[in-house]
Parts: structure tokens; sequence; C-alpha cells
């Protein structure tokens, strides 16, 4: 029984805290929690997008290259979205336009090499929407919360200066809306800034990815195969000095 006494007279809870906030403070309070929406909306949708792309990379790794082709790899790629495939086809695509209009003006390679960078850099702006939602969420909402502490302070000051004989309870109010202000701004900004660090890194994993396929690809349209990155350093090295053996 005292301590809910003691909770219901707490002057520094969330509950003394919307009695005591005034309007200002209530649009703060406001503020803050949209940006947080937001920024838990951006982190999931992301999460999600990095997912699917990580599983059609494991399907094209696993499909794409054990077909005879290009146009039968691209026919075992599922998904309405999967930028393995969209690569793949901009490369055909890519080819097709080169015999018909650039061939002399303008080397395949380069050509390849210039479309599938652009196809690249469309799926990272992709991946890139949203994570300014995150930095300007992290830099911004702890000054937000830090102007809810000094709208706290100031209106704790202004009791002060009214009241005859100002004491304890009649400060702690305010004083309870400023650290609360304070603390609501760091719970927002620490989610965003740790939810942008771990989405920046998994997307620059991606990116890589994203590069290697199309490497591939242009190998396989310029040169009719492509780099196997999965051969051993080790078996190529033995390829090359069995005829120097063989030969001494």
């Amino acid at each position: 029984m005292a301590n809910s006494e003691a909770v219901a007279q707490n002057k520094f809870g969330i509950i003394a805290f919307l009695h005591e906030a005034d309007g200002l403070s209530y649009a703060i309070l406001v503020v803050l929690i949209v940006m947080s929406l937001a920024c838990w909306f951006v982190i999931l949708t992301k999460l999600w997008d990095q997912r699917a792309i990580h599983r059609a990379y494991a399907e094209a790794r696993k499909k794409f290259w054990m077909q005879g082709n290009l146009h039968d790899g691209i026919a075992s790629l599922t998904g309405s979205n999967n930028v393995f495939r969209m690569l793949a086809e901009d490369g055909i695509r890519a080819t097709h336009y080169h015999q018909g209009h650039l061939t002399e003006k303008m080397a395949l390679h380069d050509w390849l090499a210039v479309s599938l960078h652009r196809s690249i850099e469309s799926v990272n702006v992709r991946l890139a929407n949203g994570m300014s939602i995150l930095a300007t969420t992290g830099s911004v909402s702890p000054f937000i919360g830090l102007l809810g502490t000094v709208w706290g302070i100031l209106n704790a000051l202004t009791r002060i200066s009214l009241s005859g004989q100002p004491n304890l309870a009649e400060i702690a109010g305010p004083i309870g809306e400023a650290l609360v202000m304070t603390a609501i701004g760091l719970f927002v900004a620490v989610p965003a800034v740790m939810g942008y660090n771990w989405l920046l890194r998994r997307n620059r994993a991606i990116q890589e990815t994203m590069k290697l396929f199309a490497a591939d690809v242009h190998s396989y349209l310029v040169g009719g195969a492509r780099f196997d990155t999965a051969t051993p350093v080790a078996r190529v090295a033995a390829s090359r000095a069995a005829p120097v053996a063989k030969s001494a």
C-alpha cells in the first residue's frame, strides 16, 4: 500500500509528466513519437528488403549458373523483384542494343560495364531510401529532447519565482518533465543510430554480392564463360605448375 502511494505521488514519472506538461511539451512529445515510429518502420522494411535480396543471391548461386545459358538461368530465378534476374536481363538487353547500335562506336565490354553499373546503382538507390530518416532522427532527436528539458527547467524556475515560499513539491513536476523529455529523446536517438549503422553495413555487403554477380554476367556475355571465384587458388597454381614439371 505504501509503495502504491509513493508511485502515485512520484513527481518524476510519466503520469506526472502528462499532468504537468503544457502545449509545447506535448508537441515535442508527439514529434519524438512520430520520429520513433518512422525509424522503426524504416528499419523493419529495410530488413525485409535486405533479407529478400540475400535469399535471391543464395538462389542465384545455387540455380542460375547451373543452367545451359543466361535465358534458362533467368527463368530459374523466382520473385517479382529479384535484383539478380534484373542484372542478367539488363546485361542481355545491353548486349542486343550494342549489336544493333554501338558495334563500331564502343567496345562491348565497356558498354556492358556501364550498363551493369547503372543497374547496380538503381538497386543502391532503392536500398538507400529511408536511411536519411534514421540519420536525421539519430542526430536531431537528442536536441529535441533537450528543448523539452530546457522548457521544463524554465517552467520550474517560473514556479519558484511566483511562489512566495518555494518547496520541492512545487518544482518537482517541471523538473520531472525535463528529465523525462531528455530520456525520451535519447530513447528515440539510440535505436535510430544503431539501426542506421547496422543497415548501412548490410547494404555494403549486398552491394558486394551484386558486383560479384554482375562481374560474372559481364565475363559470360563478353567471353562466353564466367569467372569461377570458387576455384581454389592452390588448384590453379598446381595446374599451371604441372606442364613445367613435365617438361623438366
